[in-house]
């Protein structure tokens, strides 16, 4: 009898190819618009990041990149690529600030004073200098840019200078380099929001060229949004360039991927599976996420778990019998190919095929039993570091 009935060869085979990038600022301190909160064993510098980081990899197989945020993570970075080398990890991608700073008050990219983006535009050259320290491939920006009220802004206007200054960052990386360009609906702007969707973003990035990609991150839209659907027609136009991977209840809310709606996981990983962007390196899996109240390393280890949970379950789903029913004009049908998929509990076969390979069968236990979160608590003493900013 088969050890893994649920999961055929060519679905381990795809599982075995999975990465998902971890956020080095979840490791650090975090919390709400309220209050950021100090917990036990908080690293102290991007380097102790790095190692929290390798610890989620060594357990689960599935984290082998570390994405970085400048400036929370400036220091030497020949010495943190060396560093993450050593404990099996790299450095991924880059992320951008232009949203802590008294000068982008009213814009970074955006601002109606060129001096304003002048500074903005010379953050994400050194940025992109940082890359090439790194190894690193994307520079992915996100702009908390926008107005309050009516009147406040010319919204045309800004999306003109929005694409000066993307153009010229995009004219400064390197051949092999790419630019991705996040969107989020609100917040914290609340009137409007200069990338607020992907047709925004994906408007932008196109008139840059061809390294110019779409972030789409789970938690960054209205309640009720088909986002499979976006994920379907930005992998259809080939500028899907990354996921952040999150799960939301009420608004950006930055908790574990499919805590809040596994069936929405669900069908976004199918329609990843269904466009071709399973494994493709053109699709970056990313977690963007803040553990405010939950175990730093546990929360990391459950969301990559979880993703991968789903994907096993999105390459169950009977392809072959869904087109027919769909042809047929038999919705039950269809609808029951994608359920039986959805319901089928692949952990066990999960937990087997990873003993197999040499890993923990349950990656939250062992990291609970492997006496690691204890050590760093002992070791790091007095951490300040901020997951997104103190």
């Amino acid at each position: 009898m088969s050890t893994h009935p649920t999961l055929a060869p060519e679905a381990l085979s795809a599982l075995e190819k999975q990465s998902i990038e971890l956020p080095s600022w979840a490791f650090g301190n975090s919390g709400t618009r309220f209050k950021v909160f100090a917990t036990p064993g908080t690293p102290r510098d991007p380097f102790e990041k790095i190692s929290d980081a390798a610890q989620v990899h060594r357990l689960t197989g599935l984290a082998p990149t570390v994405a970085l945020h400048i400036p929370w993570d400036l220091c030497d970075f020949s010495a943190l690529r060396r560093h993450a080398e050593d404990e099996g990890v790299r450095l991924g991608t880059i992320n951008s600030n232009t949203f802590q700073d008294d000068d982008y008050k009213f814009g970074a990219l955006t601002h109606e004073d060129a001096a304003v983006r002048r500074k903005a535009i010379d953050h994400h050259f050194a940025c992109i200098d940082v890359m090439h320290e790194t190894g690193s491939r994307d520079l992915k920006i996100w702009l908390a840019e926008g107005s309050n009220y009516p009147g406040q802004a010319d919204m045309r206007g800004r999306q003109d200078r929005l694409h000066e200054s993307l153009q010229e960052i995009y004219d400064r990386l390197g051949d092999e380099q790419r630019l991705v360009l996040e969107y989020k609906f609100f917040e914290p702007a609340f009137y409007h929001t200069d990338v607020p969707d992907w047709g925004t973003s994906y408007t932008q990035v196109t008139a840059l060229g061809e390294r110019a990609m779409v972030c789409l991150d789970t938690g960054h839209h209205a309640p009720g949004t088909n986002i499979e659907f976006i994920v379907m027609q930005l992998l259809r136009l080939g500028r899907l360039g990354s996921f952040d991977f999150n799960s939301r209840f009420y608004a950006d809310d930055d908790l574990i991927v499919g805590a809040a709606d596994p069936f929405q996981l669900f069908r976004i990983i199918f329609e990843v599976i269904r466009g071709g962007g399973l494994n493709n390196p053109d699709v970056a899996f990313m977690l963007d996420q803040c553990h405010n109240v939950e175990n730093k390393i546990l929360g990391q280890i459950r969301s990559v778990l979880n993703v991968q949970e789903m994907t096993a379950r999105a390459l169950l789903v009977d392809q072959e019998a869904l087109r027919a029913a769909q042809v047929a004009g038999d919705p039950l049908a269809a609808n029951a190919v994608f359920m039986d998929a959805f319901y089928t509990d692949v952990r066990p076969s999960l937990a087997e095929w990873r003993a197999a390979r040499g890993l923990p069968a349950d990656p939250m236990k062992a990291q609970i039993e492997s006496g690691y979160q204890q050590r760093i608590e002992n070791e790091r003493v007095g951490g300040q570091q901020a997951g997104w900013g103190a």
